[in-house]
């Protein structure tokens, strides 16, 4: 109730409506109650808008057809994961060795080693894993009469090698910068040579420090072990999107393709949780 003086001895009394706080009044943690349970909502309409529009006996029938998926037993275990594991592997370590060789030439103080490593980094990093495997199966018409040994599973370790070598060699430069310079300066004050100091000392702390982003290293050349597909393997040497792929040709059906990233996820899951719990343990001990 507000009272207007007009005129003298003359009161003229009017009602205003009693305001609501504006949202500035709204307390931060408030706000974000309120933004979040909008998500929420719209989330849950998204989700009861497309279960509401999909084809449920169609999605189990072409996704989920059990007979399907029994008819590709044993071979997705026997044949394709035993060689994505096999590809993923050998190529880890080429690209384990070569990005070590590559961090500790980029760390040198000869120019060249570091000119050569600062190149090669740079390339690798630049160019699509495809078009390094296309190389690679280019490589005979370049040099008549070269054969990777091995075969496809050497072409296939030197794919992913050359790939994730220049991934790690940044990963170990960051690993040898993170140890303190003093360990250096001690085991010179010992008379230990440089290079003997590296690799005896230094070496050992940075590989401990980057263990957690080798694992995640590991992970996606395990997804990139897909790419050797494009070497030209045989039914013996297929991986696992290969094989998932062939099989989803031959029965006409998605549900071979549905299995073969669910067992991916077998592995790259739990190497995902082992990395992450690595990260943690570093962090507590800092």
């Amino acid at each position: 109730m507000v009272r207007h003086r007009a005129e003298p001895g003359r009161v003229i009394v009017s009602e205003q409506p009693t305001t609501l706080p504006s949202r500035k009044a709204w307390s931060p943690r408030k706000r974000q109650r309120i933004g979040r349970g909008a998500q929420y909502t719209l989330l849950i309409v998204v989700a009861v808008v497309l279960a509401s529009l999909a084809d449920w006996g169609a999605i189990r029938q072409s996704f989920f057809n059990t007979q399907v998926a029994a008819d590709g037993l044993p071979r997705l275990f026997t044949v394709a994961l035993k060689n994505t594991v096999i590809y993923t592997i050998s190529g880890y370590v080429v690209g384990f060795a070569l990005g070590m060789l590559l961090a500790l030439m980029r760390q040198s103080s000869v120019a060249p080693y570091r000119w050569t490593a600062s190149t090669y980094i740079e390339i690798f990093r630049g160019l699509p894993a495809l078009v390094i495997f296309l190389m690679i199966g280019s490589l005979p018409l370049a040099f008549p009469g070269l054969q990777v040994p091995g075969g496809v599973y050497g072409q296939a370790a030197l794919g992913l090698g050359l790939v994730s070598a220049a991934y790690m060699a940044e990963t170990f430069r960051a690993g040898l910068q993170a140890v303190p310079k003093g360990q250096m300066e001690a085991a010179r004050s010992l008379g230990m040579p440089h290079m003997r100091a590296m690799v005896s000392i230094i070496v050992p702390q940075a590989v401990r420090i980057v263990i957690p982003p080798l694992t995640n290293e590991l992970v996606l050349l395990f997804k990139d072990s897909s790419l050797v597909l494009f070497l030209g393997v045989t039914a013996a040497q297929v991986e696992l999107a290969k094989f998932g792929n062939d099989q989803a040709s031959t029965f006409a059906s998605p549900t071979p393709i549905l299995v073969s990233g669910l067992t991916y996820l077998l592995i790259t899951i739990p190497l995902g949780y082992v990395a992450r719990r690595l990260e943690s343990r570093q962090r507590g001990k800092r």
